[in-house]
């Protein structure tokens, strides 16, 4: 904590001025919002009275200096042989899914993956609000838009997907899947079209099953008998990430569907790739 108050109209003012370029609004008749601020940190409001009294404030501030596969591994966050692993499935074009719980690093090994996509790869991201702070040489970021006072003009993220497959992506990325998206990432992961996504699960497992859920929320007519052999026959890994009792965050771990069994997606263990040994100089 520090010494200092602020009384509810300086909170109001420095909201309004965060908002300001953002083109997102918090008052009465939306009493949230959720924006991206131009370092890249992500702000979430909420006033009264869905709050008891006081305006509530988060900033969320990402670490730039984790950005890379190689950035995670110097910090512990993954072993060198999973850090191989998961650069040669990028580069490959595999389908990976990014689980965890809430502050778990799911967002920052998703934007470690994409810095890991050769140049030559074009990458369309969809998200709610800007998160990832991604760069590539082919990248095109699309983030999601809030209904304007009179109802309208809302863009969601199965809006954004949708536009995504237009732009001839070689790589889709969706922030995090949490609703009907899900139904649209599988059916573009079944087209040919790669993907990366984050998703709250508890296990690598449970975000498996919870990928076959929530395309269920599109509407009546999407089944189960569908969505399970779509999402066991698209997702080639799944990273779970971890933030143990010292709030260091790892990769606890990185499994590979095998088929259904039962109705249920099997998994095992990614198997690691052989490092090579380096040359010394005498070898050479």
């Amino acid at each position: 904590r520090v010494p200092l108050a602020l009384t509810d109209t300086a909170v109001r003012d420095l909201v309004e001025r965060m908002l300001h370029a953002t083109g997102r609004r918090v008052d009465l008749s939306q009493p949230f919002v959720d924006a991206s601020l131009p370092d890249g940190s992500r702000l979430h409001v909420v006033i009264p009275d869905i709050t008891r009294r006081h305006w509530v404030v988060n900033i969320r501030k990402f670490l730039p200096r984790y950005r890379t596969l190689d950035d995670l591994v110097v910090a512990g966050s993954v072993t060198a042989a999973d850090a191989d692993l998961l650069a040669i499935a990028m580069r490959e074009g595999r389908s990976i899914l990014v689980s965890g719980a809430t502050h778990a690093g799911k967002t920052t090994l998703l934007a470690a993956l994409i810095a890991a996509c050769a140049p030559s790869q074009r990458i369309v991201t969809v998200e709610e609000t800007f998160e990832l702070a991604v760069d590539a040489p082919d990248l095109v970021a699309l983030q999601g838009r809030q209904p304007s006072l009179e109802g309208g003009g809302e863009v969601t993220l199965r809006r954004l997907v949708k536009e995504a497959l237009r732009m001839r992506p070689d790589r889709l990325v969706i922030g995090e899947v949490r609703d009907a998206e899900a139904l649209d990432l599988v059916l573009a992961l079944n087209t040919g079209v790669p993907g990366a996504a984050t998703i709250h699960a508890n296990s690598a497992a449970d975000a498996l099953r919870k990928l076959c859920s929530l395309p269920l929320l599109a509407g009546r007519n999407i089944d189960s008998g569908f969505v399970v052999p779509a999402v066991a026959a698209s997702v080639d890994l799944v990273v779970h990430c971890q933030r143990d009792a010292t709030g260091r965050r790892r990769v606890t771990e990185i499994v590979e569907p095998t088929g259904l069994e039962d109705g249920v997606i099997r998994t095992r263990p990614a198997p690691r790739p052989e490092r090579q040994p380096l040359m010394r100089s005498r070898d050479r």
